[in-house]
């Protein structure tokens, strides 16, 4: 436990807790699922998937954009937060697609639903995969916005 976080070697996608949870991760504002943790949400269900892509696909008529959160429910108990948090899928010449900011944003929407639904969050060290982000960084946003709202927190290192 570090800053009220529990880190977990394990699976985000098996979240390890009792009650209500959600499930967060980083999507792309790009309309991009298919490499990195979505795969493994993937695998597991159909609609978080489903749902990103028609929240994409509909953007000019929602709140599709960066700092936005989609939750799909996918069990009686779990949720998946769809957070965009990075513009675009490539890194290079553009800099790194992680934007903290976003990061920030969503996961106060992902703060407040849990709160709703007095749920805990689970989470892979969002922003920090193919996004290029640190932990670092993400790290106090996470606290900021979910420890310090006690809001449960479980963050999964896959081995």
């Amino acid at each position: 436990m570090t800053g009220g976080i529990r880190y977990i070697r394990g699976d985000a996608t098996s979240p390890q807790a009792k009650g209500v949870k959600v499930i967060a991760h980083v999507s792309n504002d790009a309309g991009g699922w298919g490499k990195g943790f979505v795969l493994a949400l993937s695998r597991r269900w159909r609609e978080p998937e489903a749902a990103y892509r028609k929240w994409h696909r509909e953007r000019a008529r929602n709140d599709f954009g960066l700092g936005a959160v989609q939750f799909v429910q996918v069990e009686r108990d779990i949720w998946v937060a769809n957070m965009i948090g990075q513009h675009g899928i490539r890194t290079g010449g553009q800099g790194k697609p992680v934007r903290y900011p976003a990061i920030d944003t969503a996961l106060g929407g992902v703060a407040t639903r849990a709160l709703e639904l007095g749920a805990s969050v689970h989470m892979p060290r969002i922003g920090c995969g193919l996004a290029g982000g640190r932990w670092e960084m993400v790290e106090p946003l996470v606290i900021r916005n979910l420890v310090e709202r006690r809001v449960p927190v479980a963050v999964y290192d896959f081995d």
